[in-house]
């Protein structure tokens, strides 16, 4: 089964781009979309229908929620003492294979890595048992990969400000994690060399790359086909992060 994955953060829950967000998501037209940020469960409703998606999961409060086209056999919010945000689980029907739908806490500081690299940990340990088989782990990180850089003079002046008072220059480790942990970088997989193009974050001046699709490093080659959604219509106005689309084929 090839599965069209997105992942895509849709901004302070998506209120009134509703139509926005369902003209990207027809247009790049996945079987699942893993949202971040969708705290309304009205407007995931709202989208799921705009865009002809029959399945949709989300609570309100939660971060985490979908959409699909394809059938939905299991899903389930997780809450760990050490996450600020609920993880989802995602098994679509006819499949063994588990999606992990993530958002780890923002802003860009030591402080706030510290934390991440502390969420992914307990994340990776709570799913230590599906990790024996093969899995998808996909979400807005909100941290850097290796050897990206972040150009501290384009974030927001509070931003910047937040970041020096919370430990100067980060040292991203959470990306690093995951390749340490056996994982593939889908996007990196495919595009090494990869430049402005990799892009999430933020829509109006795109120079971070935030969001991610993980599976296991000797199952590289089932990702088929990984990019930012960068050049579809209504996606700069629908929300502050471009989409990640993948192809994954599913064993």
């Amino acid at each position: 089964m090839l599965l069209r994955l997105m992942s895509y953060n849709v901004r302070f829950g998506g209120s009134g781009r509703e139509k926005l967000i369902a003209s990207v998501i027809r247009e790049c037209s996945p079987d699942l979309v893993v949202f971040q940020e969708a705290t309304k469960p009205e407007v995931v409703e709202r989208v799921a229908d705009e865009a002809g998606m029959q399945f949709r999961a989300s609570q309100t409060g939660y971060s985490v929620a979908f959409v699909s086209r394809v059938e939905i056999e299991k899903y389930e919010w997780r809450n760990l003492p050490q996450l600020q945000r609920a993880f989802l689980e995602i098994k679509p029907a006819g499949t063994q294979t588990k999606i992990f739908g993530v958002h780890l806490r923002a802003v860009h500081s030591n402080w706030t890595e510290r934390r991440r690299v502390r969420e992914l940990k307990a994340l990776l340990h709570a799913i230590n048992e599906d990790r024996r088989n093969f899995h998808i782990i996909t979400g807005d990180f909100n941290t850097l990969a290796p050897g990206e850089r972040l150009d501290m003079n384009r974030l927001p002046r509070r931003l910047r400000l937040l970041a020096l008072l919370l430990g100067g220059r980060v040292r991203y480790r959470t990306i690093q994690i995951m390749l340490d942990e056996g994982y593939a970088d889908g996007y990196r997989l495919l595009h090494p060399e990869a430049g402005d193009e990799r892009y999430t974050f933020p829509t109006w001046d795109p120079h971070a790359r935030l969001d991610y699709v993980f599976v296991p490093k000797d199952s590289g080659e089932c990702i088929k086909s990984c990019r930012v959604a960068s050049d579809v219509t209504n996606a700069r106005e629908a929300s502050d992060h471009f989409p990640l689309l993948a192809e994954i084929e599913l064993p």
